[in-house]
């Protein structure tokens, strides 16, 4: 097997799908940007960046976000996961 190869993820499909999950998570608990910032404490600008993609979000960062979304941060890694471009050369995973 091929060694994963490393790039910038940012622009990736699966960092676009990371978003759309945490967008969704967001939605499904009833929060606005601005409600979701207030119990971040952050600014409501800082979520803005995250889910248009301008700002990336770190493994804590995203498990602090997933617990005020009331979300799973395991089940939204289980998904990325599954995503094809973790596999070498984009190959699906068997």
């Amino acid at each position: 097997m091929e060694p994963y190869r490393f790039s910038k993820t940012i622009y990736s499909p699966i960092h676009e799908q990371m978003l759309d999950l945490l967008l969704a998570a967001r939605k499904k608990a009833g929060l606005t940007q601005v409600e979701a910032a207030a119990l971040l404490g952050c600014r409501q600008t800082f979520l803005s960046k995250i889910e248009r993609g301008e700002r990336r979000v770190d493994v804590v960062e995203f498990i602090v976000i997933c617990r005020a979304y009331k979300a799973d941060p395991s089940g939204i890694i289980k998904t990325l996961s599954r995503h094809q471009s973790l596999s070498p050369r984009g190959k699906r995973a068997s």
